[in-house]
């Protein structure tokens, strides 16, 4: 017998017995296929954004099929008609998503807050903030390099005279821009609904603010005076609006000195900001 028949031999037989052994592996260690979860990963919009609280669409379509959540409507991007399709799946009542839309919360453009320095960096708002928290006088706000913009996966962000601001028809609530800006001026608002806003993150106190931004928050307290709802608090010397309080009466507009303090109403055709 040739050396070469011989080791034709030895190498086939080998394979055979690897190849037996990869399938005997493959049958003991095969993991079960969850239809359920396949079944709800189907209709989910695969934006794989983390709204939901779960690592991706994957993620909460296993934990609906296994009994961690039972909360059909944590999709926002999808919205209710995904959650329809997933409580038809699972058997159960759909639940109801509140249409929401992010906005940006401030009004630092270019005519209201000035750059102090000249930033030649990484044109990023991530690159830029870590140079004296960034080139405008403001340091809590928007930077207006786009980091948002470039992030969001529905288009729905746009620069507009140094800020960034959001299409609230666009946006899908799915919160990867929140997750992006390093200064947290992100948040969401309900969509259809009129609520009042501050436009601001400044912490400083008022006499400082004053000459960092023309439209910051200074802290006087005047639209909690006038809230007839405790809807607004003064923390850190910037007011924050309840809006689970906050009935869009406008009242605390009128008083507020910066006019940082807007009453919004985001969706249908109209985007109302009044300043």
């Amino acid at each position: 017998m040739s050396s070469i028949f011989l080791a034709t031999i030895i190498v086939s037989t080998i394979g055979i017995v690897l190849g037996v052994g990869l399938a005997i592996a493959s049958i003991v260690m095969a993991v079960p296929i969850d239809e359920k979860a396949e079944a709800i990963n189907e209709v989910l919009p695969g934006a794989n954004c983390g709204a939901c609280g779960f690592s991706g669409c994957a993620g909460y379509a296993d934990a609906l099929s296994k009994g961690k959540t039972t909360d059909t409507a944590l999709c926002a991007p999808g919205g209710n008609d995904v959650v329809e399709q997933i409580a038809t799946v699972l058997g159960v009542a759909a639940g109801n998503i509140v249409p929401k839309s992010a906005v940006v919360m401030c009004h630092g453009t270019k005519a209201n807050c000035d750059t102090i320095l000249n930033y030649v960096g990484v044109q990023t708002c991530k690159s830029a903030a870590q140079l004296f928290e960034g080139p405008k006088a403001c340091n809590y706000g928007c930077l207006g390099f786009g980091d948002c913009a470039h992030a969001c996966p529905y288009d729905a962000i746009n620069l507009c005279d140094g800020i960034a601001v959001v299409n609230p028809l666009a946006c899908r609530a799915c919160k990867v821009c929140i997750n992006t800006c390093p200064k947290n001026l992100i948040e969401l608002v309900p969509l259809y609904e009129t609520k009042a806003s501050v436009f601001c993150k400044n912490k400083n106190r008022g006499a400082l603010t004053r000459k960092e931004c023309k439209v910051g928050c200074i802290g006087c307290t005047k639209c909690v005076k006038a809230c007839e709802f405790d809807a607004i608090t003064i923390e850190n010397n910037v007011a924050h609006v309840d809006p689970e309080k906050c009935t869009g009466c406008g009242i605390c507009i009128e008083g507020c000195p910066t006019k940082c303090l807007s009453l919004i109403t985001l969706g249908g055709k109209n985007i109302a900001v009044n300043q």
